[in-house]
């Protein structure tokens, strides 16, 4: 899966959990949490839907590692290959 895909397939996940999000307006630099507004829940069930669906297992240690949508994908491409 390359870059795009899970860029596109996290929003996804995102918009799921939080169908409010306008997904063309969220940048790739900012911090993901304050973009969407989620709360530590949100951010959690978040995290476990990239976990399910693309069966990378994200160590809780790794949370503070995916702060940006661009840290998620560069983070989830790099476990899957």
């Amino acid at each position: 899966m390359n870059p795009a895909e899970i860029r596109a397939t996290a929003i996804a996940i995102l918009l799921s959990i939080a169908p409010e999000v306008e997904a063309t307006a969220l940048r790739d630099d900012r911090p993901l949490r304050r973009q969407v507004d989620l709360d530590s829940m949100d951010w959690l069930n978040f995290l476990l839907g990239l976990n399910g669906r693309f069966g990378v297992e994200i160590p809780e240690a790794d949370y503070v590692k995916l702060v940006t949508l661009g840290d998620v994908v560069d983070y989830l491409a790099r476990r899957m290959r």
